[in-house]
């Protein structure tokens, strides 16, 4: 099924008011393939995919890369590119004394870590959503604060109700995020972490969906009808001394 990104990406900017780009990540067996996009953006330097993420999210490039473009394993392994996973990379000693006190807490970490398996993808690219220039994308993602998350959230349980339990491995917090949904195939939420903060642009109150891009359309349904409730984003507040029964009868009823 092919969508109308254009429209469906300013009907999401429309109800979470949006900050950043909504933009779409693909991955390619082969380079050729990547690099056939029209107009793509190739690095002249070596990045983290955090950067490469940002100059689609903030500048609005559409941007495609190998494994050779990235500074490091780490980069590589949540992607699949290249044979990051080594059983250096597995151990996380260059973790170690860094972000975890010891061997044995770095290992754990990067065994929780949602990656893509080596070997099938030698590339990727990321661009805005509405470019049209990923086709179908892999996945879309975004950028928004807790609130805006939470009514998106609210918008996809709308109908056909799921729980949603999310994982948190802390920094590398990428494998939270793309690396889950590429891996899983399903809506993941993350808390940016530190290196997306740093190298990434990613602002202090900022939160990172990925999920296949069928589910923008899903939430879009939902949150048009928690409007219809009088839900919207940005929420009002009522005030934290008033008689709460006025408001909530508003959308209740009877029921309280």
């Amino acid at each position: 099924m092919t969508h109308d990104w254009p429209a469906v990406v300013r009907e999401l900017e429309g109800l979470l008011k949006l900050r950043s780009i909504v933009f779409g990540m693909k991955m390619f067996e082969r380079r050729e393939d990547m690099e056939a996009i029209e107009r793509i953006r190739r690095p002249r330097s070596v990045h983290t995919l955090d950067q490469i993420v940002g100059q689609a999210s903030r500048l609005g490039w559409t941007v495609g890369i190998t494994s050779d473009d990235l500074v490091g394993a780490q980069c590589r392994a949540v992607v699949g590119l290249g044979d990051a996973k080594t059983d250096e990379w597995k151990s996380g000693r260059h973790m170690s004394g860094v972000w975890f006190s010891n061997d044995d807490d770095a290992g754990a970490h990067q065994a929780a870590m949602h990656c893509i398996p080596d070997g099938r993808y030698e590339a990727l690219a990321v661009g805005p959503l509405s470019s049209g220039k990923l086709g179908e994308p892999d996945i879309a993602l975004l950028y928004a604060t807790p609130g805006a998350m939470m009514y998106f959230i609210n918008g996809m349980q709308w109908s056909g109700y799921k729980r949603f339990d999310w994982s948190v491995v802390g920094e590398s917090a990428c494998a939270d995020s793309w690396g889950r949904a590429l891996s899983t195939r399903t809506p993941s939420l993350s808390i940016p972490c530190f290196a997306e903060r740093r190298y990434g642009g990613v602002l202090d109150d900022e939160m990172l969906m990925a999920t296949p891009p069928e589910y923008l359309v899903k939430a879009i349904e939902g949150m048009k009808a928690l409007s219809g409730n009088g839900f919207r984003y940005p929420f009002p507040q009522y005030g934290v001394q008033q008689d709460v029964r006025a408001g909530m009868s508003v959308s209740y009823g009877e029921k309280t």
